[in-house]
């Protein structure tokens, strides 16, 4: 069954699928991003994943849900389910740590990760999430659309793909994340509904993420060497690299040292 099912994504280099193969994933919001994230993982042939959502699937979830079906709805079952049931369907021999919780509650998986996918709404949880992999030294991945409508004009889409590098700029160092916006943690994070959602903005968040992800992997490119943060600017469809880029004067990052990972210890 799996003779030849790689061969067209062998540009990615001969100890490229074993790398994919070897990696543990995990995948923090199942959702419209986390969905799409977790079903192009399993495409590629990533066999071991950590996933979290303690969400039951809802009607409002079917419009960008992938594998979420109007059954699961109706039955009460999780995103987590859902989830699930499309990895195993595309490797069926697949390893899944899967939990129906905030990632806060059961950590201790997480931090096997090589590699973390967040997908989850707000400020403070982006943060409390790098947090995290900075002080275990994994790789974190974010992604977050919202929609702004001011009176009189056209909605305006737009979202990030952030890549969160032990060592490297961080959200704060690349003005994501600010004490500004955290304060505002109360706010919705779009004002034109409830955190409006859609599906192709998802998809395309989603698919430019497992592809940063890939290539930290595998190193296809042969040219991620910098800060990720790519701008998506869904009026017009574009995912372009942000402004900030062209002015950030930072090599390493000054709000987590290297040397500050793994488990706070209190000496006596």
């Amino acid at each position: 069954m799996t003779d030849g099912r790689y061969s067209r994504q062998s540009f990615l280099g001969p100890e490229a699928q074993s790398i994919i193969s070897r990696t543990r994933v995990g995948v923090v919001g199942l959702g419209g991003g986390g969905s799409h994230i977790g079903q192009q993982l399993a495409h590629i042939g990533f066999v071991d994943y950590v996933l979290y959502d303690p969400d039951i699937a809802k009607c409002v979830n079917l419009n960008r849900t992938v594998g979420t079906t109007a059954e699961d709805v109706a039955a009460g079952r999780l995103k987590l389910d859902a989830a699930t049931r499309l990895i195993i369907g595309l490797q069926p021999d697949a390893v899944i740590r899967p939990h129906a919780c905030r990632w806060q509650d059961q950590p201790e998986d997480l931090r096997g990760c090589d590699i973390v996918f967040g997908c989850v709404d707000g400020f403070r949880g982006r943060d409390e999430l790098e947090r995290s992999c900075r002080r275990y030294m994994i790789p974190y991945v974010d992604i977050g659309m919202d929609v702004h409508q001011a009176d009189g004009e056209a909605p305006r889409m737009g979202g990030q793909v952030i890549l969160s590098l032990p060592g490297h700029p961080c959200m704060r160092c690349l003005g994501f994340l600010t004490n500004e916006t955290l304060a505002r943690e109360g706010e919705a994070y779009g004002d034109a509904g409830v955190h409006p959602q859609v599906v192709w903005a998802n998809g395309m968040l989603a698919s430019a993420a497992v592809g940063v992800g890939v290539d930290l992997l595998t190193d296809w490119t042969r040219s991620l060497r910098g800060p990720v943060y790519l701008s998506f600017v869904g009026n017009d469809g574009t995912l372009t690299p942000h402004v900030r880029l062209q002015y950030l004067d930072l090599e390493h990052c000054t709000h987590y040292p290297i040397g500050s990972c793994g488990d706070v210890r209190v000496s006596s």
